[in-house]
């Protein structure tokens, strides 16, 4: 089976992802396969040079992550530019990726913040999201060394709650502990062998 795990920012869906994989499911991250197809790929390397500079590239020719992020977020339209050349990339790696892992893997998680801006809600047999209060959220994200303005930035980008909400499968409130998100997510696994071994037979 196929989870598609996404929810807003600081709402602890890195964290849900790392339990569920310590309790049984192959997690596929998204934002580490974005990394990878950036660094394995010459094509797509120029196309960001092209488009943002020969200065992002070292003398190897790999890619100077922080240069490249201080350009693409300067604004929304060079962000979008970034977007437009990486995510191409990234979604064909882990379309790859999801079929393979599901031959071998009884439950996948497909970890990605953007899973419904991608609308791989369609692709995936369960879409789970992580929520939090705001409040609780901004205090996260506080942990992390992110202002309350930048946060607010990020939350603007993604999708509204409103439609996370609409397109779960499964929401879980995650304003507790680790401990508390622990069992949660050990009671959703079990509700989906349940399904998966009655499927079975």
């Amino acid at each position: 089976m196929l989870i598609g795990l996404t929810g807003q920012i600081g709402a602890g869906k890195t964290t849900a992802a790392r339990i569920l994989a310590g309790i049984g499911a192959h997690v596929l991250d998204a934002d580490q396969i974005g990394r990878q197809v950036v660094d394995e790929s010459k094509q797509l390397r120029s196309k960001l040079a092209h488009r943002f500079g020969k200065e992002i590239l070292d003398r190897n020719g790999q890619v100077k992550r922080k240069k490249l992020a201080g350009l693409a977020f300067a604004s929304e339209g060079s962000k979008k530019a970034l977007n437009g050349l990486v995510h191409p990339y990234l979604l064909k790696e882990l379309r790859r990726q999801m079929k393979g892992a599901i031959r071998k893997h009884k439950l996948v998680v497909v970890d990605a913040a953007l899973l419904l801006y991608w609308n791989m809600d369609r692709e995936v047999d369960r879409v789970l999201v992580i929520h939090a209060s705001e409040k609780t959220r901004f205090e996260r994200t506080a942990t992390r060394g992110i202002s309350k303005s930048d946060a607010l930035a990020r939350q603007k980008a993604q999708l509204p709650y409103n439609e996370f909400r609409r397109r779960a499968d499964r929401i879980i409130l995650n304003n507790g502990t680790r401990e508390e998100l622990r069992a949660k997510l050990a009671g959703f696994l079990q509700q989906i062998e349940h399904k998966l071994s009655h499927a079975a037979y």
